[in-house]
């Protein structure tokens, strides 16, 4: 099956690529399972024009490790771009603009939670590595392939224009448990198949404890329809409030 799966999925990247008219792809490389499957996709599918970026910003030195040990396996060009003094640069930028008086007027009519802004924050980082790709695929006339799952689009977990910025998702039509089965069958390293998936927003910081369910009742929920009644709820409401993360910007139909 996954032998099979790995062919099609090959062959759909060569050909997308195709149709764009350029060269090859770059993709982020996190040092996760995601990030490995695809890179060894990719891999195969344009031999000698991959080139995976590690985006450090404030992440877990493992990860780094992790990172450079994918692209070796799977013979990519690889990279490591720190995105942290970017990163401070702006969100500086950014507090000193709260910081005015015109602006501390503003949020007094609002209550912000310390969550909401921790998450504004943190969001910044996949959004500066999107920017980062893209300059990297302007320069080489290749496109920018995507790392998420059909788990993560499912349920809006992701970064709007972030790591949701993206040409192509060949992992767009799995869950994320068809991903480790897939990864197993494509030889990535087991240790990064047992890693804790993260997205490295915050130190400490999984996929399973921020979404409040794991991956197996995630897919079992999108696969079958069934599990048990509150998380089928959660995700259904999940679904809904983040549908628009996977729509095109909304144009009204003025008809003029």
């Amino acid at each position: 099956m996954y032998g099979e799966l790995s062919k099609k999925l090959v062959e759909w990247i060569r050909n997308k690529v195709e149709e764009a008219g350029a060269k090859g792809c770059v993709l982020g490389i996190s040092g996760g399972v995601d990030s490995a499957v695809v890179a060894a996709l990719c891999s195969s599918a344009l031999p000698g024009h991959v080139v995976g970026l590690h985006m450090p910003c404030y992440s877990l030195p493992q990860d780094a490790a992790d990172a450079r040990l994918i692209a070796e396996t799977f013979e990519i060009r690889y990279a490591e771009i720190n995105l942290e003094r970017t990163y401070d640069s702006i969100l500086q930028i950014l507090t000193d603009l709260r910081a005015t008086q015109e602006m501390r007027e503003f949020e007094a009519n609002y209550i912000i939670p310390q969550e909401v802004e921790k998450l504004a924050a943190s969001n910044i980082k996949p959004r500066l590595r999107m920017i980062t790709l893209y300059y990297y695929a302007k320069l080489y006339n290749y496109i920018v392939v995507g790392t998420g799952n059909r788990s993560e689009l499912e349920v809006g977990y992701f970064t709007k224009y972030g790591d949701g910025g993206v040409d192509i998702l060949p992992l767009g039509g799995l869950v994320k448990t068809q991903v480790w089965e897939l990864a197993k069958y494509l030889g990535v390293p087991d240790k990064i198949i047992s890693k804790p998936p993260t997205a490295g927003l915050w130190a400490g910081q999984t996929d399973e404890e921020e979404l409040g369910i794991t991956y197996k009742q995630l897919d079992q929920v999108i696969l079958t329809g069934s599990g048990d009644p509150g998380l089928v709820r959660e995700v259904n409401r999940l679904r809904a409030v983040n549908a628009h993360k996977m729509k095109m910007p909304a144009i009204p139909d003025l008809k003029v």
